[in-house]
């Protein structure tokens, strides 16, 4: 029997922390990987801006109080605040594979630098989401309009225009979160968008979004590594 591996993850706020509690943590804790889902302190004004200086603080504090677990990160690039590593090097029309690499490498060598005495090297796994979670909702089309009550056509379409969940694009009016709650105006984040995930299910969101199943494969790796 593999040994357990445990991981908390910092995430953005209550949705990402209910979406592993509910959703994420049962699928990869069959695979000996716990996860403890951490909102992260003091995250910054609503609706994004989360600062580096303050999960740098959060990943500190998680890393030296086990020497034993993993801390990882769960936030998204447009959330992100001006004073995130790696800003720089995301150039115009990047994919979200290359996004999240350029965010994610960055982040790891700002925290390297500070907290390798602690084996950050080895037990920070950073993942940056390019979009906000409502992005793995589109995983599975029919699954997301029956869901909301919508003919299957209209997220379909969104798809097509887009290329894949994860590139479903950022402007304020269109969003992920955005284009659902225009088809479907009564969308709760915490309670629908739970649910639908929970329906969609992990393995489905792994096959439809690259950058998500990146770090699932991390988490696995640890208990192969371990």
């Amino acid at each position: 029997m593999s040994k357990p591996i445990a991981v908390t993850v910092i995430v953005e706020g209550s949705t990402e922390q209910r979406f592993i509690q509910d959703v994420l943590a049962p699928y990869l804790g069959a695979k000996s990987v716990f996860m403890t889902p951490i909102i992260l302190s003091k995250p910054g004004q609503k609706g994004g801006d989360v600062r580096f200086v303050r999960a740098k603080n959060d990943i500190a504090r998680y890393l030296k109080q086990r020497n034993d677990a993993y801390v990882s990160l769960l936030v998204d690039y447009y959330g992100i605040g001006s004073d995130w590593p790696g800003l720089d090097a995301v150039y115009p029309g990047a994919s979200p594979s290359d996004i999240a690499k350029a965010i994610c490498t960055a982040t790891q060598s700002a925290i390297n630098a500070e907290l390798v005495d602690y084996r950050s090297d080895v037990r920070f796994l950073p993942h940056i989401a390019v979009h906000e979670f409502e992005a793995l909702l589109f995983s599975k089309p029919a699954t997301l309009a029956t869901a909301i009550q919508v003919d299957r056509q209209r997220i379909d379409e969104i798809i097509q225009e887009c290329g894949e969940p994860e590139a479903i694009d950022d402007s304020p009016d269109t969003a992920p979160s955005k284009r659902i709650e225009q088809l479907y105006s009564r969308f709760k984040k915490t309670s629908n968008g739970i649910a639908i995930a929970r329906e969609i299910g992990i393995g489905q969101m792994r096959s439809a979004c690259p950058v998500f199943n990146g770090w699932l494969n991390r988490m696995e790796s640890l208990v192969e590594d371990d």
